[in-house]
């Protein structure tokens, strides 16, 4: 029977025998389940492989360093090699330990979506979807079954309408008694046959419409999910304007041409420079609250992008605002003094354009 199940796959494939088509609702359901399936699986296939023998041999997955912190640790041990006191070794290394942090962000972004996102996926995938997996191929076998019952049943009535239409000159009657049995049998073989694929694709149905109700439990993974990618984004955000923060207050021993970047609208504009070094001002003994503004000499600026300021003598800057700035006598040449209302303070040349 399963050779000629086999064959009668293969004569369906080449157009030869009839096949019954599964329910169009049925179908389109598990087109729906295997395509979302394919779009939220974790698309590493190693990562998958291992925690998958980690799992089944009731072990404790490893906790894998991320290339953040590998990048992170080969930075600080080429800051050590190049001197830590020296101006890119001290650069280097808080580099390096900014590299780190975002690694550790990333770690704990991966545990936290595989906790609330990837792990009920997979618990599903092989549970309630191994099931109706299961089903599913026993319909097939059921729909083969039909097929060739039909097929049968159809070259029966075709050799007994044959018989019946040639004229009987040798009394051959016993034998269209023998077609006819053989079709009746035929047709008792197909209504069992059709009882039983009824049966299974009732069974297959119910097993597939019955996933709606694990789609609030899906849907609260995913906002889960959601929540994690927009903390970890966050974070990293954060600590690149840390580490921005920390290297405008390193010695600038070079000059940096901006880079240009298409910005949201599509435009290009500068990436945003660092800061310049502030120290001089401060050893030539010049106090902010002692600065007058001249009588002659002060222009608007408009403020290219946000700045918070590294100390009281400095004033936070936000992008597109329009500032009053002037220089005084002794003052580094990369600063102003920045006005806005009753506020005063030293302000990074770079982030400014200047108006006439």
């Amino acid at each position: 029977p399963h050779i000629s199940l086999q064959l009668f796959h293969t004569e369906e494939k080449l157009g030869q025998a009839e096949k019954t088509e599964l329910d169009a609702h049925l179908e389109n359901l598990l087109a729906r389940i295997y395509r979302q399936t394919e779009i939220l699986l974790q698309p590493n296939p190693s990562a998958r492989i291992e925690e998958f023998f980690y799992e089944k041999l009731d072990k404790k997955i490893p906790s894998r360093i991320t290339n953040g912190e590998l990048l992170g640790q080969y930075m600080q041990d080429a800051a050590n090699d190049f001197g830590a006191a020296t101006p890119y070794g001290s650069t280097l290394m808080k580099v390096g330990e900014y590299q780190r942090k975002l690694g550790e962000t990333e770690r704990e972004f991966m545990q936290t979506s595989a906790i609330s996102f990837l792990t009920p996926l997979r618990n599903f995938l092989e549970g309630d979807w191994r099931t109706i997996s299961r089903e599913r191929r026993l319909l097939e076998n059921r729909r083969l079954d039909l097929d060739v019952c039909k097929a049968r049943l159809k070259k029966a009535k075709v050799a007994e309408a044959k018989a019946s239409a040639m004229p009987d000159f040798q009394e051959t009657r016993p034998r269209n008694y023998v077609l006819s049995a053989s079709a009746s049998a035929a047709e008792h073989e197909l209504r069992v046959a059709q009882t039983e694929f009824d049966r299974q694709a009732e069974v297959t149905r119910l097993l597939l419409e019955g996933i709606s109700s694990t789609h609030v439990n899906h849907l609260r993974c995913l906002h889960e999910f959601v929540e994690a990618q927009a903390t970890y984004y966050a974070q990293c955000h954060r600590l690149m304007q840390e580490l921005q923060r920390e290297l405008a207050r390193f010695p600038n021993t070079f000059t940096v041409t901006p880079s240009i970047s298409a910005g949201p609208s599509g435009v290009a504009q500068s990436a945003m420079p660092a800061a310049p070094h502030s120290k001089a001002m401060e050893a030539d003994g010049l106090k902010i609250e002692e600065v007058q503004a001249p009588a002659a000499g002060t222009r608007k600026a408009k403020v290219l992008y946000d700045y918070d300021a590294a100390d009281a003598t400095e004033l936070s800057l936000m992008a597109d605002e329009l500032i009053t700035v002037y220089t005084v006598p002794g003052m580094d040449p990369d600063w102003l003094i920045g006005e806005r209302g009753n506020q005063k303070g030293k302000v990074p040349v770079t982030y400014l354009e200047l108006l006439s």
